[in-house]
């Protein structure tokens, strides 16, 4: 598949693992809670109750923030590893989120994005505050953050991407959405409709088996020689 049709004026991205260093950055702080914690506790394996956990309750209702979502995450991961519990784990957990910086290629690439006349926002499963320090990393490209704190729900909900196309004044063909996350943000993609760009930066996560992608790079870098051969660079 390609990218066809009008050319967009926003262009849409995932956070976490699109532009930050989601999983480097993760480890770092789980690496951290668990080492004082004792006990020889392999740090990839618990990350993976983590994120289930994480994901079932950014589906529940009534909305949860993040900073509750993630601690509540942690703390339910540590009881079924036998672990202790304390509000200090998630400090440390939520107070790194916003510390993780970006990936090497991010920020020149969005100055270039920029540069070519596209307006770019943020579409990101956390809160204002906890994404605050990881845009102000990215160097002053972007132009608007919409967080599920704002919309009231989290990705794949379908509910996040109206609320963000919305606030942007923009319509699904006015937008091509930019991201690393199949079982998010490409799942959204499959339902709605919108057109997307996947940065497979080589973690093992693979698109849903009944969903392309309209393009496929390595990492971001590689974006604007996708726009230029639809014709919008």
């Amino acid at each position: 598949m390609t990218l066809t049709g009008p050319k967009p004026s926003w262009l849409t991205f995932d956070c976490y693992g699109t532009l930050i260093q989601w999983d480097e950055g993760l480890l770092a702080a789980m690496d951290k809670i668990l080492s004082a914690k004792g006990g020889d506790i392999d740090q990839k394996i618990f990350i993976a109750v983590y994120d289930r956990h994480e994901h079932a309750l950014e589906a529940e209702r009534p909305h949860r923030t993040f900073a509750n979502v993630s601690a509540l995450a942690l703390e339910r991961a540590m009881v079924e590893f036998g672990l202790p519990f304390e509000a200090a784990d998630a400090d440390i957990l939520t107070s790194s989120i916003g510390k993780m910086p970006p990936f090497p290629e991010v920020v020149a690439t969005l100055e270039t994005l920029k540069a070519a006349g596209f307006r770019l926002a943020i579409i990101s499963n956390t809160d204002d505050a906890i994404i605050a320090g990881n845009v102000a990393q990215l160097g002053g490209s972007i132009d608007r953050v919409i967080t599920a704190e704002q919309g009231g729900a989290y990705k794949p909900s379908s509910e996040i991407f109206h609320h963000a196309w919305k606030s942007l004044g923009i319509g699904m063909n006015d937008l091509v959405h930019i991201c690393a996350s199949p079982h998010l943000d490409l799942a959204a993609a499959r339902e709605l409709g919108f057109r997307t760009v996947w940065v497979d930066r080589g973690t093992g996560r693979k698109p849903l088996s009944d969903y392309k992608p309209n393009a496929i790079v390595p990492t971001l870098d590689k974006v604007p020689a996708i726009l230029a051969a639809a014709g919008w660079m």
